[in-house]
């Protein structure tokens, strides 16, 4: 080899090291930067829980809501409750529009007759949570009394959900869940962590805000989606709620949910007034953090500090199963207040990867792919089995391959952990869903009687399979050839229906 070819390859691997090296330095500083960024994010959070947990709970109104008693300070942003002067009040100024009408009133009734419990056990909750949210709600830009539409959301519980699967003290659906930032899998769902979930709500809130420049507005699309509220203001050509609710296109949900909103605000900000006295408020939201790795055992680690499981799930409502997520080089799990020294003293040195899985041997004499044991224990992502066992769900597993399952050795894979893999929506939900699916195969295999020379007018108790076979036809049939009677709705008395 020359010296001049030998001076070239020295000069390309200095040149190579150099780029390496800086390559690390970028990576190293991104990643650092990321870091900072999470530190400063936890910072604010705990500086808000504090500050909220200093707050006293103001006489005669919910913990968080708005104190205006100087209209004037607020003129820009204040909203006086007219037509309740009646009521002797002792707070009639809002930061968010609040009428006394017809709706309003009727939910004001409901929560002081049959609802009267729910209203005090919100009340009551709302002395852990909405100091901190409405301070985050502020933090943003955001009228602290938007507290009410939490509450008449989940009632401040963070494991609320609707039928619907909307999850969380702000009900997010997954898709508006994840678009506005939430993360959520198999391990976590952070519509349920009450800090994140009050960010990501002010982000919505804040958009539908500018998008509907009306209060009003914005909380029926937080309730039916933007989308339907801005079909509803261009089919009836107003901005105004009051006048858009008078029609049929809103849901009578969402027609119900603003002055439910109202009627929780005004009560909210006037307890005493409405014979809620002596509200024992629980005790305000505070907790310290500690960083565990990923796939964490948290039974060994809440064993190891001395406390309940349940404590742990109670300090970290997002997580969903027994471990930190895989996926996650460090977690910070919240403790409550003093653990944290207790951990770097006791815990930092030990090992608490989780080990102690479930597993199951494939059977069946050809055995099965990963997929396919994904199906049977109803776990919806395929990459929870990829990473577990470090294989593709494609791979064909031979009989008596033991394959690892995310649940623990001691818990049955069909217990309260799990209950969120098996569980079914409503009757009326499951019995719609096979009605359109019978629907769809009739248009598929029913024939189309053309010319019709006998009809049949629906009784009492008649059902579309009945009728088929009293006339001696599919049901597929009956159905193809009355689609503009059932495509959209059961049968009903009085229906006349093509049979020939």
């Amino acid at each position: 080899m020359t010296i001049v070819k030998l001076f070239v390859l020295i000069f390309s691997f200095f040149l190579i090291s150099c780029s390496t090296t800086q390559e690390s330095k970028q990576n190293q500083v991104g990643i650092d930067k990321e870091d900072q960024l999470e530190e400063e994010k936890l910072s604010e959070y705990l500086k808000l829980v504090r500050e909220a947990g200093k707050t006293q709970s103001k006489e005669g109104q919910v913990v968080g809501s708005s104190s205006i008693k100087n209209s004037k300070a607020h003129e820009d942003h204040t909203y006086f409750l007219y037509g309740a002067e009646h009521l002797n009040l002792d707070n009639y100024y809002f930061d968010i529009p609040v009428v006394y009408n017809k709706a309003v009133k009727k939910w004001i009734n409901y929560f002081l007759s049959r609802g009267k419990d729910y209203f005090k056990r919100y009340t009551q909750r709302a002395g852990r949570y909405a100091p901190v949210l409405s301070k985050i709600l502020e933090k943003n830009g955001l009228p602290k009394d938007l507290i009410f539409l939490a509450m008449a959301e989940s009632g401040f519980q963070n494991n609320a959900k609707s039928w619907a699967k909307a999850v969380g003290p702000w009900q997010f659906m997954p898709y508006t869940g994840k678009k506005f930032g939430l993360k959520i899998d198999f391990y976590v769902d952070e519509r349920r962590d009450p800090l994140k979930a009050t960010e990501a709500a002010s982000s919505y809130l804040n958009f539908l805000y500018e998008k509907f420049g009306s209060w009003e507005l914005a909380a029926a699309g937080y309730n039916a989606g933007e989308g339907k509220v801005g079909r509803a203001i261009r089919r009836y050509g107003t901005n105004s709620f009051w006048k858009i609710r008078k029609g049929r296109y809103l849901k009578s949900e969402t027609k119900n949910y603003v002055p439910k909103i109202m009627a929780l605000a005004i009560i909210g900000k006037n307890l005493e007034s409405f014979g809620f006295k002596n509200i024992q408020f629980y005790e305000p939201l505070d907790f310290e953090e500690i960083e565990l790795p990923g796939n964490s055992d948290l039974y060994l680690v809440a064993e190891s500090l001395g406390m309940d499981f349940e404590q742990i799930q109670k300090y970290n409502p997002e997580i969903l199963r027994w471990v930190t997520p895989p996926d996650s080089e460090l977690y910070k799990l919240r403790v409550p207040v003093g653990y944290r020294s207790k951990f770097s003293q006791c815990c930092v040195e030990k090992n608490f990867q989780a080990t102690d899985y479930k597993t199951y041997k494939v059977k069946g004499r050809r055995g099965a792919t990963l997929r396919d044991v994904a199906k049977k224990f109803r776990i919806k992502d395929k990459r929870v089995l990829e990473e577990l066992n470090n294989m593709r769900a494609h791979k064909w597993l031979k009989r008596g391959t033991e394959v690892k399952l995310p649940f623990r050795l001691d818990h049955h894979h069909r217990g309260k952990m799990y209950a969120d893999l098996y569980e079914l929506p409503p009757k009326r939900v499951r019995r719609r869903r096979r009605y359109i699916a019978q629907i769809r195969r009739a248009k598929r295999r029913g024939k189309l009687i053309s010319n019709p020379t006998s009809y049949y007018t629906v009784q009492k108790g008649d059902t579309l399979w009945g009728v088929a076979r009293k006339h001696g036809i599919s049901i597929d049939t009956l159905i193809r050839s009355n689609l503009k009677i059932v495509q959209s709705r059961m049968i009903r008395v009085g229906d006349k229906l093509v049979v020939k």
